[in-house]
């Protein structure tokens, strides 16, 4: 089975032009980046979605999976912002078990 990578900066930039065109300007700096992280999708999707309700956020989060960078990008975040993993996991809206698992699957 061939896997195929979302290219999310086209994503996004279709979903401004259609949807969204008033919010382009504020995504801009984001979307000049070569590449997205996954911390970038998650600011862009803030930025033009805003706040959802929270039975759409539950079903967002049960469908949410992380790869190995990723996972490093958000620990990075916490120590560059000095959280602790309740502080994280609720910034990420992980649950505190996902932290400490990536902690000591990583042992960082």
């Amino acid at each position: 089975m061939k896997k195929t990578c979302v290219n999310y900066k086209l994503l996004f930039l279709d979903i401004l032009d259609k949807k969204y065109p008033e919010k382009k300007e504020s995504c801009r700096n984001i979307l000049k980046k070569q590449e997205l992280s996954i911390l970038d999708i998650i600011d862009l999707n803030r930025i033009i979605f805003g706040c959802i309700d929270q039975e759409r956020s539950r079903f967002d989060q049960n469908h949410r999976s992380y790869n190995e960078s990723s996972v490093f990008q958000i620990l990075d975040y916490q120590k560059k912002h000095k959280l602790n993993n309740s502080e994280l996991a609720r910034h990420f809206k992980l649950s505190r078990h996902t932290v400490r698992k990536w902690k000591n699957r990583y042992q960082i």
